[in-house]
């Protein structure tokens, strides 16, 4: 069975299509079950709609008590689902900055509170997903929720250091601990999905404009979806590594492994997000 957040649309959609054509069991976890279910139509195969808002901790912990309810083990969990907002700053249900809560910790919450159904399955694997930005972000533990100077650029690219860091920090404990479990990462350098033209919303009409504009830059989304769709069924896949395009700055074609940035790989770093994460959503593991 496979958990494919954000499964609707973009690179969710195109992801769990696949994992379907192959014979798996998807569960789509969306925001939006109406839009879910027009997925899974468009999908067909074996797969489920469920609801899933990663905005909210009451949201994921529904999610995650069902889901073990109703399937003995999970074998695939693709934490795919993000989401940029380039206007002012908002916060999710538990008030955290809402990239570093819908992108990271949600999806760490999440990863903790299905752990043992991971554990439980016979090759079981965590995809993050990471960006291109990570690269020239960095995380001021002394502001995480971005409350000072505020910029939704900045704050977007290090909710993806803080993803990038988790799924790394992630195989480190696995590794540790002598888990099955396999965390894997990938980005799809400049890809054509609905988050560009959703983040310029509001900027109205020249923010139509300058989405368009940006989407003449970017690879269609079934090649983006490629690194992510390599991180998840490659079965000589390592725990800690990395897929990204293949072409100029990781930007487009193939899925190949790709680089991370020093302070993704810092393991002092990691620690100290890790414990950040386990206090602000009350999820403890590993």
């Amino acid at each position: 069975m496979a958990v494919v957040t954000g499964a609707n649309s973009g690179l969710g959609l195109i992801t769990a299509t696949e994992l379907a054509r192959r014979g798996a069991h998807v569960v789509l976890a969306v925001r939006d079950i109406a839009a879910g279910e027009e997925a899974a139509r468009r999908i067909g195969g074996d797969v489920e709609v469920r609801e899933l808002d990663l905005a909210s901790l009451d949201s994921v912990r529904t999610f995650a008590a069902k889901s073990a309810a109703d399937h003995p083990a999970v074998d695939l969990l693709v934490n795919n689902a993000g989401l940029v907002l380039l206007g002012p700053r908002r916060t999710t249900a538990d008030g955290f900055e809402l990239h570093l809560g819908t992108n990271m910790l949600g999806h760490f919450a999440l990863t903790g509170l299905l752990l043992d159904k991971l554990a439980a399955a016979r090759e079981p694997r965590v995809v993050g997903f990471s960006s291109i930005t990570h690269k020239n972000a960095h995380l001021d533990f002394d502001d995480l929720m971005s409350e000072r100077d505020y910029g939704a650029s900045p704050a977007y690219g290090r909710s993806k250091l803080a993803t990038t860091i988790f799924g790394i920090e992630l195989d480190r404990r696995l590794r540790a601990a002598g888990s099955p479990i396999v965390s894997t990462l990938a980005h799809p350098g400049l890809t054509r999905t609905n988050l560009t033209p959703r983040a310029w919303e509001h900027r109205g009409r020249l923010g139509q404009v300058i989405a368009r504009v940006g989407l003449l830059v970017t690879q269609p989304v079934e090649q983006g979806a490629l690194p992510q769709l390599r991180a998840a069924t490659d079965p000589g896949a390592r725990g800690g590594q990395f897929f990204g395009p293949s072409g100029f700055g990781e930007t487009r074609g193939r899925g190949t492994e790709a680089r991370l940035s020093r302070e993704a790989t810092d393991p002092a770093v990691g620690k100290r997000l890790w414990a950040a994460a386990e206090e602000l959503t009350g999820v403890s593991y590993l």
